[in-house]
């Protein structure tokens, strides 16, 4: 049986919410748990939406914090597939601080979350393959390959 194809563009999600102090640590910008949480949860949503079945997080690559996010920025996540083997899903995200009184917007992370999608019995299941269409999900889906092989290559 031939799995079917699903684009990379129907996963696409975007959470936007506004960090509060109760979000950070002394030095007024957000914990870095509660960023990969909100990381981790945007990412469930696009793997879910490719696969249409439940979902666990399997790995996180390389996940860099590359500036903070303030108390009153907005923090801005989006997620969509990358890649898929047969039961498993990469999924890219990008998480932005935005200031909300000047627009301005920084790249405060980004990463790769592998997932494996589930019957109802928690056994694997087979998922739909990626069809990447943008210039951004193609040079994705160029480089998960690679990035499978080191995931791989951990493992052992």
């Amino acid at each position: 049986m031939e799995r079917n194809r699903k684009r990379a563009r129907d996963s696409h999600t975007m959470m936007i919410d506004i960090v509060f102090p109760p979000d950070t640590n002394h030095l007024d910008t957000m914990f870095g748990g509660k960023v990969m949480a909100v990381v981790d949860r945007v990412a469930n949503i696009a793997a879910m939406r490719h696969a249409r079945r439940p979902v666990v997080t399997v790995s996180t690559d390389r996940f860099n914090f590359l500036c903070p996010i303030k108390t009153g920025e907005a923090i801005i996540v989006e997620a969509f597939v990358t890649w898929t083997g047969t039961t498993s899903l990469e999924v890219y995200t990008k998480v932005e601080a935005e200031n909300l009184l000047t627009g301005e917007r920084r790249l405060a992370s980004h990463a790769h979350l592998t997932f494996v999608a589930l019957d109802e019995n928690g056994n694997k299941v087979k998922v739909p393959q990626v069809i990447p269409e943008t210039d951004e999900e193609i040079q994705q889906y160029k480089e998960a390959q690679a990035r499978y092989e080191r995931r791989k290559n951990r493992r052992r």
